[in-house]
């Protein structure tokens, strides 16, 4: 009994005699809660907006304001459709304006788009500013197929205008060293039972593939006395139609990618001449 009335006195002590810390005087309270209170950190954006219609591929700005976040802090923004991340837009400092930011050319028409912001290395961890736009447009800006170029003294060359009753639509025209180079493809979009076909020249170089978010890789041979048309032929659509693939086209240390879209009565290509 002696025992615990010691033990007993040594808490209320502990409990109750000021802490001195650097000539101040703290009560308990006080020693023990000293932290400053951070100020609630708030990101709104205005623009893009309720009506924002934009186009891709091409630029667009973003405007934002803020509270209690310092200029120099950071905020990253990106792109969402149907609730799911589709392009980061960029990390930019908090000057409440950027411009010229490149809209993919892979983003479909919609009007589910979002941009999220979200504050970067906030003072206060349990509170980081984050903000959504309302649903805005985005649609497709048309692509022009790229002229065949041919020299005035030859016989300009016949390039393939349609295949199996689908109508071919040349979207890029490249350059390549050798004859025998190989192709990566993967899929472009979100996975969703894409069944594809991949033609060189009218020749199936991969037959009704289930398209992968990992590459496929296909060697092929290229013919040197004319432009080889390579284009994607679509056997569905899968759940989000069209069927869109990703191709890297590479020739020894050098390679570029195109990505190629195709849906049931078209078909996009390109044309790769060896040099």
């Amino acid at each position: 009994m002696r025992r615990l009335h010691f033990l007993f006195k040594v808490v209320l002590f502990v409990l109750l005699v000021p802490i001195h810390t650097n000539g101040n005087t703290l009560g308990y309270n006080e020693a023990f809660n000293t932290n400053e209170t951070i100020a609630k950190t708030e990101i709104t954006i205005t623009y893009p907006k309720n009506g924002t219609e934009w186009e891709a591929p091409g630029l667009v700005k973003l405007e934002w304001t803020t509270k209690n976040i310092p200029a120099n802090k950071t905020i990253m923004f990106y792109l969402s459709k149907d609730d799911m991340v589709i392009q980061e837009l960029g990390i930019f400092k908090n000057s409440g304006y950027a411009e010229s930011i490149k809209l993919e050319h892979y983003l479909q028409p919609s009007a589910n788009y979002r941009v999220f912001g979200i504050e970067l290395f906030p003072d206060d961890k349990n509170n980081v500013a984050k903000n959504a736009t309302p649903l805005f447009t985005i649609t497709k800006k048309q692509r022009q197929p790229k002229p065949i170029a041919s020299e005035e003294s030859k016989t300009p060359p016949t390039v393939r205008e349609t295949f199996d009753g689908r109508k071919l639509n040349y979207v890029e025209e490249m350059e390549v060293h050798s004859p025998n180079i190989h192709i990566n493809l993967w899929d472009h979009s979100r996975k969703d039972g894409d069944i594809v076909s991949i033609y060189l020249n009218g020749e199936a170089i991969v037959s009704k593939y289930t398209l992968q978010y990992h590459k496929k890789k296909v060697a092929i041979s290229l013919d040197p006395s004319k432009p080889n048309d390579l284009f994607l032929y679509a056997h569905n659509l899968g759940k989000f139609p069209p069927n869109t693939v990703s191709i890297e086209i590479v020739d020894g240390n050098n390679a570029e990618n195109v990505v190629l879209n195709s849906d049931l009565k078209s078909c996009e290509a390109v044309l790769i001449n060896v040099k």
